[in-house]
C-alpha cells in the first residue's frame, strides 16, 4: 500500500463517527436533568460545554471518558461560595442525576460528578461551574474546599487556531498520537497530548500543508520530538497556559515508536511497512492488500476486539530467564547489554509494577514471529490468562523475533506493556513453543 493509502485508512478508522450522536444524546439528557432543578426549565439543553478531547475535536473512536461543564446560574453563587460550597454543589448535581438515572453508578470525585453508563460504557465527568466575565470558569474542589479557575475555551481556541494553520494536520496528528498511546500503553492525558502536538507544530512549519503522503515523515519527526523532550512533571497547556500533569514518562516508548517509523519508511510499499505502522498505531492501520495466502494458520488475536482501551495507568513487565545450572537473568538487562537469548531457557514473565489499584485481571499475548514460527505453524498470539497470579510461564524453543504483551483489564484495558523476546537459536530437543 502507498503511504497515503495507509494514513487515509488509519484516520478514517479513528473517526468518532456515529458514536458522536450517542454522546450528544447523553449530554443533552444530563443537561435537561440539571436545568430542571437549577433553572426550573423542562427540556432545556442550554448552559453546557463539552470540554476535554471531545470538546477540542481530537478524540478518537472508542472514546469513553467525556468531560462536560454545566454552567450554573450566577444568582446562586453566594449560596455556595463558602468552604462547604464545593461539596454541596457537587452533591446536589449528583442527586439530580441519580434521580434521572436510577440504575447508573454516579458519585462525587473531588471536582466532578462521575456518571458511569452501562449500556455504552460512556463515563461522563460533569463539572458544575460558574462562568466568569473573561470566559473562564470557577469550578468546585472538595479537597481544597474552595473554587478554582479553569480555561477550557482558551484550550479549544488554541486547538482550532493551530488546526486551521496546519491544514487540519494538528487534529490528525493528535488523533494518531492517541492511537499510539492506546497501542503502546503510554499513560498520557488528552490535554497533554494536544499540548505536545501543539508544541511540535510551534517549532516547525514543515508539515503545515502536508498531505497524507507525507504523514510518515510527520509522525517520524513528531516521535523524534517526543523522545528528545526533557523529562519534567508538568507542561503549560496550550491556550490556557495552566499546568497539565505528566502522569508517566513517555520518552522511552516514543523512542521505540521513532525506530519503528524508520523501519516502516525504509520498507515503504512492502508488507513490512504496514506491520510496522500497526505496531505503532494498532489495528486501525489496515493490513496490506498485497499480503498473499499464508502457509500457516494466523491465530493472532487483538485485545482491541475484546475490550475497550482506556489507558489510565502504567504496568511494567520483565522476564526471568533461567536454565538448570545457570543463574537467573533479567531479560530487559540482556536486551540492554546485548546478551543473546538462546533456546532451551525457562521464561517467567511477571509484573514488576502496576499503578492501578486492585482488583483487576491480567491477560497476556505471546506472539511468535519469523520464518521458523510460520514453518512450524506456531504463530500463536491468542489472548490468554496468567499461568499463576501475576505470572506467565513460557519456554524459549526456536529462533525469531517473539513478543509478549501484558494487559491490565479493569472494565476495559487500563494499562499495557510489551517486551521483545529475540531468540537467536533453535532447540533440537523440542519441536514446540510453550
Amino acid at each position: 500500500m502507498k503511504t497515503s493509502e495507509i494514513f487515509d485508512a488509519l484516520l478514517e478508522n479513528l473517526k468518532v463517527g456515529e458514536t458522536a450522536t450517542m454522546i450528544a444524546s447523553r449530554r443533552d439528557e444530563i443537561t435537561k436533568a440539571l436545568n430542571k432543578d437549577f433553572r426550573s426549565k423542562e427540556g432545556c439543553t442550554d448552559y453546557k460545554l463539552m470540554v476535554g478531547s471531545f470538546g477540542r475535536h481530537t478524540a478518537i473512536k472508542g472514546v469513553s471518558d467525556l468531560d462536560m461543564i454545566f454552567i450554573l446560574p450566577p444568582g446562586i453563587w453566594s449560596d455556595y461560595s463558602s468552604d462547604t460550597g464545593p461539596r454541596r454543589i457537587l452533591e446536589r448535581v449528583r442527586d439530580d442525576l441519580k434521580a434521572r438515572y436510577t440504575d447508573t453508578e454516579i458519585r462525587v470525585d473531588q471536582c466532578v460528578v462521575r456518571v458511569q453508563f452501562k449500556s455504552n460504557a460512556f463515563k461522563f465527568e460533569v463539572q458544575p461551574a460558574f462562568k466568569n466575565s473573561d470566559g473562564s470558569f470557577n469550578y468546585p474542589d472538595t479537597v481544597a474546599e474552595g473554587w478554582k479557575v479553569t480555561k477550557p475555551r482558551e484550550e479549544i481556541a488554541a486547538t482550532k487556531e493551530c488546526n486551521d494553520r496546519t491544514s487540519t494536520n494538528m487534529r490528525h496528528l493528535a488523533r494518531m498520537a492517541r492511537a499510539w498511546k492506546n497501542a503502546s500503553g503510554v499513560n498520557m492525558g488528552g490535554l497533554l497530548i494536544d499540548t505536545l502536538v501543539h508544541n511540535f507544530f510551534a517549532q516547525t512549519d514543515d508539515y503545515d500543508s502536508a498531505g497524507t503522503g507525507s504523514f510518515d515523515l510527520m509522525v517520524r519527526d513528531f516521535f523524534a520530538f517526543l523522545k528528545d523532550e526533557p523529562e519534567q512533571d508538568r507542561y503549560l497547556a496550550l491556550g490556557s497556559r495552566q499546568w497539565v500533569k505528566v502522569k508517566a514518562k513517555f520518552q522511552p516508548k516514543a523512542k521505540k515508536a521513532y525506530g519503528r517509523c524508520l523501519d516502516a519508511i525504509e520498507n515503504e510499499g512492502k508488507v513490512a511497512a504496514n506491520k510496522k505502522w500497526r505496531e505503532i498505531f494498532g489495528t486501525s492501520v489496515p493490513l496490506s492488500v498485497r499480503e498473499g495466502a499464508k502457509s500457516y494458520r494466523d491465530t493472532e488475536e487483538f485485545i482491541e476486539d475484546r475490550y475497550p482501551i482506556d489507558i489510565s495507568g502504567t504496568v511494567l513487565i520483565d522476564c526471568d530467564v533461567t536454565q538448570n545450572g545457570w543463574r537467573p537473568t533479567r531479560l530487559r538487562e540482556m536486551l540492554r547489554t546485548g546478551v543473546p537469548l538462546k533456546a532451551n531457557k525457562d521464561l517467567k514473565f511477571w509484573v514488576t509494577s502496576c499503578t492501578m489499584a486492585p482488583p483487576y485481571e491480567l491477560k497476556w499475548k505471546v506472539l511468535n514471529r519469523g520464518p521458523e514460527a510460520e514453518r512450524r505453524n506456531m504463530v500463536r498470539g491468542q489472548i490468554v490468562g496468567s499461568s499463576k497470579p501475576g505470572v506467565r510461564l513460557e519456554h524459549s524453543d526456536f529462533k525469531g523475533e517473539h513478543v509478549v504483551e501484558c494487559y491490565v483489564v479493569k472494565g476495559g484495558v487500563v494499562a499495557r506493556d510489551r517486551i521483545d523476546v529475540p531468540i537467536n537459536s533453535t532447540s533440537v530437543e523440542s519441536p514446540s513453543v510453550s
